[in-house]
């Protein structure tokens, strides 16, 4: 089957499918539900130096993906981000999950630094299909998914990494071969039902849990988007791209700018990533990290901004103010 095939079978199973490779099915309220992400695109760096090469590249410590799964940031050298991926290891590869948009600009820049490291880098992003689990049917399946969060386990060319809770609600995500992607989606079918992308998105945004788009990238050091809070940066590894500025942010005292989970009401427009936000005096305050369809209506939002400007108590988008929630993690 290809990643075209793989479309044209959920539209069997009730999806329309966009321009952006998000899966729209009927609105669900399920507990236990099945999501399509195959808006994410997939880079496997493979070869005898993988390892060392990215970890002269990325904010966290690469040879810990032989143990779990992790996020961690790509920099330019001043320190700003070109993309959030998500990392984890099977056996000689490291493949690195973002916005698939992203995913031939990002292969085509790491492929310039290689120089004679023993690295193949490639966009296997139609080779494979990405699912999102989340309910508490999770403890049922078998095989079983991982016990500790970002843990990996690998059976008969399945891969499934345990992820971050969001509302209470366990969740997880299986890359498999889109050859046998059938079937096991009709198998997770059995037990949940399935939602649309846009779902999915909401989960992680109320997990806290940022992305880096087209539109957005160079706009953030790491510590903006919480890297050091969510485990993303290891401040002992050694050098790597933009780790200077990375490493200063850090130790020179408390960082002003952090990333929020917030709601919007509904409107006659609809928010971006990227879109600006304004304080009480109609200064920018911050930008839109991260947005998505809330289910009581509304909008989902993470949004990037100057804690100033959120403790004077207005942030608005388009004249409406965010309320914001708890956050999911500590921030210091």
């Amino acid at each position: 089957m290809s990643s075209v095939a793989w479309q044209q079978f959920l539209t069997t199973q009730g999806a329309r499918i966009d321009a952006q490779h998000y899966a729209h099915f009927n609105p669900s309220t399920a507990e236990n539900r099945l999501f399509d992400l195959s808006a994410l695109g997939l880079i496997a760096v493979r070869g005898e130096d993988a390892q060392t090469f990215l970890q002269g590249q990325l904010t966290n410590d690469i040879k810990q993906t032989n143990t779990g799964a992790q996020l961690t940031g790509y920099c330019t050298a001043k320190g700003r981000l070109l993309a959030l991926f998500y990392a984890w290891q099977t056996e000689d590869t490291v493949t690195l999950q973002c916005p698939r948009a992203m995913v031939p600009d990002l292969v085509k820049r790491l492929r310039m630094f290689v120089l004679r490291s023993k690295v193949v880098i490639e966009d296997v992003s139609d080779q494979f299909v990405c699912m999102g689990l989340a309910g508490p049917a999770l403890q049922s399946l078998t095989p079983g998914i991982p016990e500790t969060v970002h843990g990996v386990s690998h059976n008969q060319q399945v891969t499934l990494i345990r992820l971050p809770k969001s509302g209470g609600l366990p969740r997880a995500q299986a890359i498999l071969p889109v050859a046998i992607a059938e079937t096991h989606w009709r198998q997770f079918a059995n037990l949940y039902t399935p939602s649309s992308t846009d779902a999915w998105d909401a989960l992680e945004i109320q997990a806290g849990i940022p992305q880096v788009y087209p539109q957005t990238k160079e706009q953030f050091v790491p510590q903006m988007l919480n890297l050091d809070a969510l485990g993303g940066i290891n401040f002992k590894k050694g050098c790597y791209t933009g780790q200077e500025i990375v490493a200063r942010t850090h130790y020179l005292g408390k960082v002003k700018r952090r990333t929020l989970v917030a709601q919007l009401s509904a409107s006659n427009s609809t928010p971006q990533a990227g879109d600006t936000l304004l304080d009480a005096q109609q200064q920018e305050a911050g930008q839109l990290v991260r947005v998505a369809p809330d289910v009581k209506g509304g909008w989902s939002v993470l949004a990037e901004c100057r804690l100033e400007s959120k403790e004077a108590g207005v942030v608005t988008w388009q004249g409406q103010a965010l309320t914001f929630v708890a956050p999911p993690y500590a921030l210091t």
